[in-house]
């Protein structure tokens, strides 16, 4: 059983017991989070359901293990023969939850 859920932005494939990085929450350590966008959702029988835009009186409980930063990359621009460059970092906070359990 999988599940195809929204969330900042982003469509993220999920099934019970994944661990998976998404967009910054603002959630504490330990809590529980209940993401309602869901997109697509495929039973125990191996049936389909598709949202249109989403499956209503579905829901994924998840469990937020930390928020952190990623590593940090490096964004350099050059434009050759006019002196311009400018070089800026970027470190993108995310959430990392545990995926408990899929209602459909």
């Amino acid at each position: 059983m999988y599940a195809v859920i929204a969330t900042g932005g982003k469509q993220y494939k999920v099934t019970e017991g994944d661990f998976v990085k998404v967009e910054k929450l603002g959630v504490e350590a330990g809590d529980t989070v209940n993401f309602d966008q869901i997109l697509l959702v495929s039973k125990e029988d191996g049936s389909l359901v598709v949202g249109n835009p989403i499956v209503s009186n579905a829901t994924v409980t998840a469990t937020v293990l930390e928020e952190g930063r990623s590593k940090k990359i490096i964004v350099y621009k050059y434009k050759r023969k006019s002196g311009y460059h400018k070089k800026q970092g970027h470190r993108q906070s995310f959430t990392r939850v545990k995926i408990e359990k899929i209602n459909a």
